[in-house]
């Protein structure tokens, strides 16, 4: 296995149905967690319900997107040094793509939808 714990941050529930099926068919995580906002997200890592060392993020999302979840989480006191984040998402805005390459917490920026040639890649 790459990861133990692999938070995926998801408001479609067909997306999250895909990306938790191509993850459970490869030795990428042991665990999935599948949340549909950012505010729970957020939530579970403050309290400590989840301490994962990869987060898929997706971009757009209702309430509270992907890039203001990246606000909220350079906020909160928790060890973030050895969690990758992948922004993963369907949006082909050059703009989407800078912000997230500019962003410290950002690993890489992945097109929907995730494949298993792109989870063998991001295998440390």
């Amino acid at each position: 296995m790459c990861f133990k714990t692999c938070l995926l941050i998801d408001d479609n529930y067909i997306d999250n149905f895909v990306t938790r099926k191509i993850i459970e068919g490869s030795n990428f995580a042991e665990s999935i967690i599948v949340v549909r906002s950012a505010p729970e997200a957020i939530n579970s890592l403050r309290d400590g319900l989840v301490t994962p060392d990869v987060i898929f993020l997706d971009v757009r999302m209702p309430l509270m997107s992907g890039f203001e979840f990246l606000e909220e989480y350079d906020k909160i006191d928790i060890n973030k040094d050895d969690i990758k984040i992948f922004m993963l998402s369907s949006s082909l805005d050059p703009m989407d793509m800078r912000k997230s390459a500019d962003n410290k917490y950002i690993t890489q920026f992945i097109h929907k939808p995730l494949t298993q040639k792109a989870l063998e890649e991001l295998c440390p």
